[in-house]
């Protein structure tokens, strides 16, 4: 992998394909490098991330920086499925923003989970909410 100017070569790929604004890169680079802190690989050759290993470290680092908002956030930055972060992905590698071994492959993104499991489910509570008593009807009296 060459040296980059990041943002630069960035603004060129979401320029190239504008299904995703340059945020959803961004978000997505940042979304790696937690991942590669989270799983103890930030020096030298050891710090590949394989497809699912991103997409659970993703997860985690959205709902830690968005909340109950990752699905409006995502949805504004075109990210609605795993195969949208591959997509992603696979073009930051195609412009030499980031690098991949021989085994790595679009389909590693495909289905390992989907946007509503992983980002409406943990926000829905477990019991309903408990109902509230019916005011009493006032009385009247002749």
């Amino acid at each position: 992998m060459r040296p980059v100017n990041l943002e630069d070569d960035i603004r060129k790929i979401a320029a190239a394909d504008p299904r995703y604004p340059y945020e959803a890169y961004i978000f997505v680079q940042e979304a790696l490098q937690h991942t590669q802190r989270a799983l103890g690989r930030t020096k030298g050759d050891h710090k590949h991330v394989h497809g699912k290993e991103l997409l659970d470290g993703l997860r985690q680092f959205a709902l830690d920086s968005f909340g109950p908002m990752v699905p409006t956030v995502l949805g504004e930055w075109g990210i609605h499925s795993c195969e949208d972060v591959g997509e992603i992905v696979f073009n930051m590698i195609e412009h030499g923003v980031a690098s991949k071994t021989e085994t790595d492959r679009r389909e590693d993104f495909k289905g390992h989970f989907t946007f509503d499991e992983a980002f409406r489910k943990p926000f829905i509570p477990s019991k309903p909410a408990p109902s509230k008593p019916k005011p009493a009807e006032p009385k009247i009296s002749v």
